[in-house]
């Protein structure tokens, strides 16, 4: 039964997407998408100039970046080189005199 005076459903609705915010226009009977407006994506650069400021910034750290880590293996290698000796240090002053005792040998 339909109320005389009610007002009729629009026979499209537009929906703005949380993620991209493009708009989709929807047909109420049918259901179907029946037209896309993609939203504005902003520029990243103002200009070409711009843009290949930035690219030899990050280009200078990724050098530096690159220049730490080749410095940190350097090291490493002598960090191990190190930690060998004293443990070898270690081992001759505290000779091994035989096998471990085991819990079960306790018993």
């Amino acid at each position: 039964m339909a109320k005389h005076g009610a007002k009729s459903q629009p026979a499209t609705f537009d929906v703005t997407c949380p993620c991209c915010s493009s708009v989709l226009k929807v047909d109420a009977e049918s259901r179907a998408v029946i037209s896309h407006v993609a939203a504005e994506r902003p520029k990243m650069f103002a200009d070409l100039d711009e843009a290949g400021k930035a690219m030899r910034e990050q280009e200078g750290r990724r050098d530096s970046i690159f220049r730490q880590s080749v410095e940190a293996e350097k090291q490493r290698g002598d960090l191990l080189e190190k930690k060998f000796q004293e443990a070898m240090r270690r081992a001759k002053e505290s000779p091994d005199t035989g096998r471990p005792i085991r819990d079960i040998d306790l018993d």
